[in-house]
């Protein structure tokens, strides 16, 4: 086995079983080594660490496959890793909950780099590594044998993979072609999803505990869903006896498929606005009208990728969360969050509550959301906790 050497005190991270390796830490690495290939890291005096996937075109040198000297990675490695998350899930898909859910959540079950996400009998993967790309074959044969699902289903069609040296792919890797949309349950709704071309994995699975939440508040409310995409936040708050949402977002096509998913629940459309627009743009206006909402919603996409966007971003969450606290009436609740990974819950409390300050709202948090247990966060890893929710009440 090829060994990394660390620098001295480059190793720390590593010795509390954090899962990457970046390029700065590496003293000595030998030459031609593959995209993906297994490698040992070793310390200063080469004792061994860890062992993991090598990837030279990211700053994320090694990505941890094992903590342990005696665990080969191979394709029983694979098989027992997938098997083990699997396992996981099985109690969330057999309490009827949901027929969709994460099955692999990357670098927190043990699969750095590997995206597994279930939606009714299919299977959608994301290979958004060296690692797991190299393995590929190996783990599309595991999940087809274990998981049952009539089709797998590559999602490699996002950015990260840039900065891997991969080059992007979407496509059948398993089974039948995925119907146009598929539809699944969650808590008794009806929803449609599009694998094959909508964000993520084609639904927001992470944010089932944040539906529920919108829905224990939204009864009797007039809602404002902003980014809004396929409406699920307003399927559910209309469900539990919300009087009417305005549900806005950039694309037609997504606000379309919300339509679907009213009617898949047999909700009145007369009760729903859609409004394709700009959502910044939109709450200004909604503020210059003097518009106001019992309850509102503010799902945006991930404002910083990297941490040179990140006052960009904290600009971004501040003028959202400041334009809607200025558009809730007296008693509203704000359903506010980020999906950034890089903001801290710390930093994303501070801002929102800066946000009320200028506004001038008193508001207090009534409840916290976040991931589902099917998106748990591996302790070693903090990253893996991006998403943050914060439920506001303005007197």
């Amino acid at each position: 086995m090829k060994s990394l050497i660390l620098f001295a005190d480059k190793d720390r991270s590593l010795r509390r079983r954090h899962p990457w390796v970046f390029s700065g830490a590496i003293a000595r690495e030998p030459a031609g080594l593959g995209c993906g290939e297994t490698v040992d890291l070793r310390d200063a005096d080469g004792v061994f660490l860890a062992r993991g996937a090598y990837s030279g075109a990211s700053q994320i040198r090694v990505r941890v496959w094992t903590f342990d000297e005696h665990e080969a990675v191979d394709a029983d490695f694979f098989a027992a890793r997938i098997e083990r998350a699997l396992a996981a899930r099985r109690a969330l898909v057999a309490s009827g909950e949901t027929n969709a859910c994460r099955l692999i959540n990357a670098e927190s079950d043990g699969l750095p780099g590997l995206v597994v996400d279930r939606y009714g009998e299919v299977v959608v993967c994301q290979f958004l590594a060296a690692g797991p790309e190299r393995w590929r074959d190996v783990i599309v044969e595991a999940l087809a044998r274990m998981s049952g699902a009539g089709t797998i289903y590559e999602r490699s069609d996002v950015e990260v993979r840039v900065k891997e040296g991969l080059p992007s792919r979407v496509g059948v890797l398993a089974g039948a072609e995925p119907p146009e949309l598929v539809e699944i349950v969650e808590h008794g709704l009806r929803y449609a999803v599009d694998v094959r071309a909508g964000h993520k994995t084609g639904f927001y699975l992470d944010q089932r505990a944040s539906r529920r939440a919108a829905a224990r508040y939204g009864e009797g409310r007039e809602v404002l869903n902003a980014f809004s995409y396929t409406g699920a936040f307003a399927v559910a708050a209309l469900a539990a006896g919300a009087v009417k949402v305005t549900n806005v977002d950039s694309s037609s096509s997504a606000l379309a498929l919300g339509v679907r998913n009213l009617a898949l629940n047999g909700l009145p459309a007369d009760r729903v606005e859609n409004v394709e627009a700009d959502v910044f743009t939109l709450l200004r206006r909604f503020r210059d009208s003097r518009r106001a909402f019992d309850m509102i919603v503010l799902d945006p996409p991930k404002f910083a990728a990297s941490r040179v966007q990140m006052d960009k971003a904290a600009r971004g969450y501040k003028d959202i969360n400041l334009l809607a606290f200025k558009l809730l009436r007296a008693g509203g609740v704000l359903l506010t969050f980020s999906c950034s990974g890089l903001m801290t819950p710390e930093l994303f409390q501070k801002i929102v509550a800066d946000a009320a300050l200028d506004a001038g709202r008193d508001a207090q948090i009534v409840d916290k959301l976040g991931q589902p247990p099917d998106h748990p966060i591996a302790l070693p890893f903090p990253e893996g906790a991006y998403l943050k929710g914060l439920v506001c009440r303005v007197s």
